[in-house]
């Protein structure tokens, strides 16, 4: 189970890790997704079945698409909660 500290992050070597993880999580998707409009598009060109049908192999490749997004937007806010706290430390 993942904790919730109590602070979003402790240091800036956190946020760059967490930045970091995000990125590397939406390119996993965004690859898994063209793989499998591939696959759909040699199963439909080919007219056969590559283990799913041609329109399963699009309709996963819109579930990783839509996932790919989720690790972006986190990485969005990770790199705003980074930019408000340096802002905050060079006030001081």
């Amino acid at each position: 189970m993942i904790s919730i500290p109590e602070t979003p992050f402790k240091n800036p070597g956190e946020v760059k890790a967490e930045i970091r993880r995000c990125d590397l999580m939406s390119t996993v998707f965004l690859l898994l997704s063209l793989v499998c409009v591939l696959l759909g598009i040699i199963g439909e060109v080919l007219v056969m079945t590559l283990g799913l049908e041609p329109m399963s192999w699009f309709l996963l490749a819109v579930v990783f698409s839509v996932n790919a997004v989720m690790p972006e937007l986190h990485s969005v806010a990770a790199k705003h909660l980074f930019g408000i706290e340096s802002e905050r430390k060079d006030k001081q």
